[in-house]
């Protein structure tokens, strides 16, 4: 593994540095918006500018690599990404930070296609799997790493943003630094929704639905928070417990995937989602129930997320799988444009606890969905089932066409072995 890391470690140094800016500026949307008055449904609508610009990078900054380059690219968008976190807290207005949430969702975005292209160039058939695990794993510490820096200032005043700033400009030294440019990005056309409908019905539906969770979580838990009730301390450590969830569960989730019906397994996480909604829902005021909710909703999206690629890779040929990935990572990105909206119209309405009202229903919805397919298609053998790698949803459609190659390869391996 040492020998695997030590041709990227420049690029997964850097990753860390860039999630710690992002992951702080995640949470100090939610508590400086409640500082100036911002609305639930207010916060709701800029978080969903992020996911806006998210989407609309992940077609274009392949096009913008091919002609320019990657370290063009890649300098030209952290430049913009550093000071658009900058400037959150110059002008505190909501259509304004709607803006600059949505260059900030383009600008990541960006860097996650720059980024996972030179980490699929410098890997091998026999490398990827453990290159794309160590990504994901430097993905998680940042943002939870970022919760911690959070302790540190006051979210009140310019302080945390401009700690973001830096943190995100000094992430790309040792990343251009060291790193020579690769091939530009060639991303595999995504598969059309009617086709991937018609070859993966359970995925299409619940990667869309499991958008709106994630989205939910990452972008309106500072939110709820803050709402709630929370000191800066306290959400910082909410959020936190949501990403250290994902780390947690990640590896055992992803070992039954590789052992079970995975429709079971899918159905059952959604429930587990769902029942840390009923406690967040009934910890009115008990932080360690809430504690508790975050750490466990948290811990079952992200492996959701893989579990869905995973499937959808147990009934596609080799041929079709790279293409299938992209197609899912646009349904999910659609879906997630549209969770927090619903969220924060609950929440202006109902309360802040209505966080917990509008994210459970998406698990128990999965979970129905989940259950209605197992009674319309068979169970694939589970020595027929495709390899499952931890992909996080924050990741570019790059990394995840490299994880359906790999489970490609690892396909092809297993077929002529036999």
């Amino acid at each position: 593994m040492i020998q695997v890391l030590s041709s990227v470690w420049a690029l997964l140094i850097g990753i860390v540095f860039i999630m710690l800016g992002n992951g702080m500026q995640f949470t100090l949307i939610g508590l400086r918006g409640d500082i100036e008055g911002f609305s639930a449904s207010s916060l709701a609508f800029i978080t969903s500018g992020y996911f806006v610009g998210f989407l609309a990078a992940a077609q274009l900054t392949p096009r913008m690599i091919r002609r320019v380059g990657h370290v063009r690219v890649f300098a030209a968008l952290g430049s913009f990404l550093s000071a658009a976190v900058i400037a959150f807290p110059l002008i505190t207005e909501p259509w304004a930070w709607t803006l600059l949430r949505l260059l900030v969702g383009f600008s990541m975005s960006g860097i996650y296609v720059t980024a996972e292209s030179w980490l699929n160039d410098s890997s091998t058939n026999e490398t990827r799997g453990k290159v794309l695990s160590a990504y994901m794993i430097a993905q998680t510490l940042g943002l939870i790493g970022a919760q911690g820096l959070m302790t540190l200032g006051d979210a009140a005043t310019s302080v945390l943003f401009i700690g973001a700033s830096i943190l995100v400009s000094v992430s790309f030294a040792p990343i251009l630094l060291s790193v020579s440019p690769a091939p530009a990005a060639a991303l595999t056309r995504p598969m059309s929704l009617p086709r991937l409908f018609s070859l993966a019905p359970l995925s299409t539906v619940g990667i869309f639905i499991l958008g709106a969770s994630y989205s939910t979580l990452l972008g309106m838990g500072a939110v709820f928070g803050t709402q709630a009730g929370l000191d800066a301390n306290a959400v910082a450590l909410f959020v936190a417990l949501m990403f250290a969830g994902a780390l947690v569960l990640q590896y055992p989730i992803g070992w039954l995937s590789d052992r079970m019906d995975r429709r079971l397994l899918i159905t059952g996480c959604s429930l587990i989602g769902a029942a840390a909604c009923a406690i967040g829902w009934i910890g009115a005021g008990n932080t360690v129930l809430l504690y508790a909710a975050a750490f466990v909703s948290g811990g079952v999206t992200t492996p959701l997320y893989a579990l869905f690629l995973a499937y959808t890779n147990d009934h596609l040929s080799v041929e079709e799988m790279p293409a299938a990935s992209g197609g899912l990572i646009f349904t999910f990105g659609v879906g997630a444009i549209g969770g927090p909206f619903l969220t924060g119209w609950t929440m202006q309405i109902l309360g802040p606890y209505a966080f917990w009202l509008s994210l459970g229903p998406t698990y128990v919805l999965i979970a129905l969905y989940a259950l209605w397919r197992m009674t319309r298609r068979e169970a694939v053998a589970v020595a027929d089932t495709e390899s499952y790698l931890g992909v996080l949803p924050s990741a570019s459609p790059v990394a995840a066409v490299a994880a359906g190659e790999w489970s490609a390869e690892q396909a092809e391996g297993g077929e002529e072995r036999g």
